[in-house]
């Protein structure tokens, strides 16, 4: 999963509590930078194990081009609260929701000022399945979708197999007897780099910082989400009919959803095509400077040109 180099939010955000009809929601919340015409909100979603902080090095550079941006935990994940051990409140079409929820309230208080101004709406990995299921479901509350490093189905084989490996262990460990196995698992060399290619956590140089993160998340949420990674179909037929812009937007190299993939998805959707170069997984912390200019100029775009 992403590293964010700080869990400190960047200059001019800060952490706060959304509160919606479905509940609270730990987020970072970044307005437009001073003096620069605000243009609109982007709503920003974690992946499987990541968190909120995952989008901080974007942040400034998206404030700067006069976007506000909120990147929350979702149910169960790192600071936001959930059951521990019923799954159920996991389900695919609950976490769903619960996106609908967090648009309706950041469109209550969006920068321009008005009740119902659609959010940029920005998924990574797990991340962008539950956001195109909050599309599939009510796509009114949003001005684009923007799929990063999300495929169009369920995972690759060899990261089932490591889904499959948590899922077992979380049956008979801890979460801090897992966080402890897992970085036994780990090659010395690659956890002080911090570069743990397709781990289940990449490392920062503040080990402590990822251990919390980890501890936060409920074990019914990482199994219920893991689940969903390893049988999702394919529902971009589905989403191609859904009267809004699309955005997919990869690193070079992924082996969560091979890029091939995912440029096959973007013409499905008659999507914007944007591949990071150097970046992997996560193109937020990898080169996060070239993905905040292509989110920009995609919503940019987006706003120039109307709906599709």
């Amino acid at each position: 999963m992403s590293r964010p180099p700080s869990f400190t939010p960047p200059p001019g955000a800060r952490a706060v509590t959304l509160r919606t009809s479905r509940g609270d929601f730990a987020a970072v919340d970044a307005p437009a930078a001073a003096g620069v015409p605000p243009k609109g909100t982007a709503l920003l979603l974690p992946g499987f194990t990541g968190s909120k902080e995952d989008f901080n090095p974007l942040h400034e550079a998206l404030n700067a081009r006069g976007y506000h941006t909120v990147a929350v935990d979702g149910r169960g994940q790192y600071e936001s609260d959930g059951p521990e051990t019923d799954e159920s409140a996991y389900a695919q079409e609950e976490l769903a929701r619960d996106v609908l929820a967090q648009a309706a309230a950041l469109g209550a208080l969006d920068a321009l000022g008005t009740l119902d101004t659609p959010v940029h709406l920005v998924g990574h990995s797990l991340g962008g399945q539950i956001a195109r299921a909050a599309v599939l479901l009510d796509h009114s509350p949003f001005r684009s979708l923007t799929l990063m490093a999300s495929g169009p189905a369920q995972i690759s084989v060899s990261q089932q197999q490591r889904v499959k490996l948590l899922r077992d262990a979380l049956a008979v460990m801890t979460m801090a007897e897992v966080w402890e196995a897992i970085q036994a698992m780990e090659p010395p060399e690659e956890t002080e780099t911090g570069e743990v290619e397709g781990g289940l956590d990449e490392g920062l140089a503040d080990q402590e910082d990822l251990r919390r993160r980890w501890l936060g998340n409920k074990p019914a949420q990482l199994l219920a989400t893991g689940r969903q990674l390893c049988i999702e179909p394919d529902r971009v037929a589905e989403l191609a009919a859904v009267p809004i812009p699309f955005h997919v937007l990869s690193g070079s190299r992924d082996d969560t959803w091979p890029v091939t993939l995912l440029d096959d998805m973007a013409l499905r959707l008659r999507a914007h095509r944007t591949v990071v170069q150097g970046a992997e997984h996560s193109p937020n912390t990898d080169n996060p400077l070239e993905t905040a200019q292509a989110f920009a100029d995609f919503w940019d775009r987006t706003d120039a040109t109307g709906p599709r």
